[in-house]
């Protein structure tokens, strides 16, 4: 493995660079976007029969902010119990864009590797052409090293390939995950609006 990355030549290392970013992101996200830890089951109905009852609502509402991001958007709501329905709905609103944001962090880089690593392998490939051609000094040389030394240039292209796909696919893939977590905050949202405002029970 090593020799066929120091055969590729130099524009191989930053597609490794890639490479290594890409897998540590992947795992991360992988970790950091698990259903229970970004909306707990029965959360909701917890937080509104402790609050309900609980007479040191404040403690309630810090623990409920650092328990996960669903708590942090029905903390910001229940701060706001007191007030309009309106005044309510923008505190959620405004927490949970924040909340958003932060399940969204590194899939922006994620989606650049995807995007670019084809185009770094074909750089690679280009330059590792132009070198092999400018080495060919008329009447020397052999097609068998000509056809050698472009399959080593093609190198980069593959791995660049390579990387692209699992990029992308996760990438794809996590985005999803964050918009259909997104939609679920949003509903349990509004029922707790309802709720806290009697229209539902």
């Amino acid at each position: 493995m090593f020799e066929i990355v120091k055969a590729a030549g130099w524009p191989i290392w930053p597609l490794l660079l890639a490479s290594v970013i890409s897998v540590a992101l992947i795992i991360e996200r992988s970790i950091a976007l698990r259903r229970a830890k970004i909306v707990p089951p029965g959360l909701l109905q917890r937080a509104v029969g402790e609050f309900r009852r609980g007479a040191d609502n404040s403690k309630l509402l810090d623990e409920l902010n650092r328990h996960s991001p669903l708590g942090q958007v029905l903390a910001a709501g229940l701060r706001n119990v007191n007030n309009s329905r309106e005044i309510m709905k923008e505190s959620i609103e405004e927490a949970g864009s924040a909340v958003a944001h932060e399940l969204n962090r590194y899939l922006t880089t994620l989606g650049t590797i995807a995007s670019i690593s084809p185009l770094m392998g074909l750089f690679g490939t280009v330059v590792g052409m132009i070198e092999i051609f400018a080495s060919q000094a008329p009447g020397t040389g052999s097609p068998q090293q000509l056809a050698h030394g472009i399959s080593i240039a093609l190198y980069n292209t593959g791995f660049g390939i390579f990387i692209a796909i699992p990029s992308m696919i996760f990438w794809r893939h996590f985005r999803a995950l964050v918009d259909g977590f997104v939609v679920e905050m949003e509903q349990q949202a509004v029922r707790l609006v309802e709720v806290m405002h009697g229209d539902r029970k």
